[in-house]
């Protein structure tokens, strides 16, 4: 009869050539499963005529691709915002100088007429009427305008008198004509007092009516004193992008 200490032995012994047994069941399994898998994918690719190592080198190449045609996606999508950058600065420099040039006009024309106010030499002395000036708004039919009373001579006196404005023109194709302070609220009357030792602005927002079509702006100044002298012009309806600075 065996010893317990023997016996003890041969029980440890045999559990550890069972589990032994049991690692090498599963070991083998598992190279019975990846020799099958192997066998499989390589008959797939026997198959169809695919090279197992080309079809990796050919993987590797798709990924690398798809990452540079990434990068380029991100380099045109920059290069698409700087040109748009590259544009619109452009613009504004053109905008920029547009401006600029307009401002130098007005300054310019604004000179002119200071020059002929203080340097009667250069033109006729005497009261005269300055260029109407017209700038459209942005509602329908509405206009800014400007009428300049003036006086060139070498001695300014203090002139009074008045001014009178009318637009002509059309309306259901009938000729139809217009006080000017009929269209505009800034008119308290239809005649204007004049009072300036060298210009006076007569300035404001007139409204056409509806279907009223503008061909041309009668005005008349009369100075009563220091002496009378009368003034009558007709300026056609003509607009302008703004007015000439310097004037008020």
């Amino acid at each position: 009869m065996p010893q317990p200490d023997r016996l003890a032995g041969l029980v440890a012994r045999f559990r550890r050539e069972r589990r032994l047994q049991v690692v090498l069941a599963l070991l083998l399994a598992g190279l019975v499963l990846f020799c099958g898998f192997w066998l499989g994918q390589a008959a797939v690719y026997s198959g169809y005529g695919i090279d197992p190592a080309r079809h990796r080198a050919q993987a590797v190449a798709l990924e690398q691709a798809r990452q540079q045609l990434e990068v380029l996606r991100r380099e045109l999508d920059m290069a698409e915002v700087r040109r748009d950058v590259d544009r619109e600065a452009l613009e504004m420099v053109r905008r920029e100088l547009a401006r600029q040039n307009e401002r130098i006009a007005s300054l310019e024309e604004g000179v002119r007429f200071y020059r002929g106010l203080m340097a009667p030499g250069e033109l006729s002395e005497g009261f005269s009427l300055r260029g109407l000036e017209l700038v459209p708004r942005e509602t329908a039919g509405r206009y800014a305008y400007r009428i300049v009373a003036q006086q060139e001579a070498s001695e300014h006196h203090l002139l009074q008198g008045e001014l009178y404005a009318e637009v002509r023109g059309s309306q259901g194709g009938e000729a139809k004509v217009l006080p000017l302070a009929e269209l505009s609220p800034d008119l308290a009357s239809r005649v204007v007092p004049l009072r300036f030792r060298y210009f006076q602005s007569i300035e404001g927002e007139l409204q056409l009516p509806k279907g009223f079509q503008p061909e041309a702006v009668s005005v008349v100044a009369t100075i009563k004193s220091p002496q009378a002298a009368e003034v009558s012009e007709s300026y056609p309806w003509k607009l302008q992008r703004y007015f000439t600075r310097g004037l008020r």
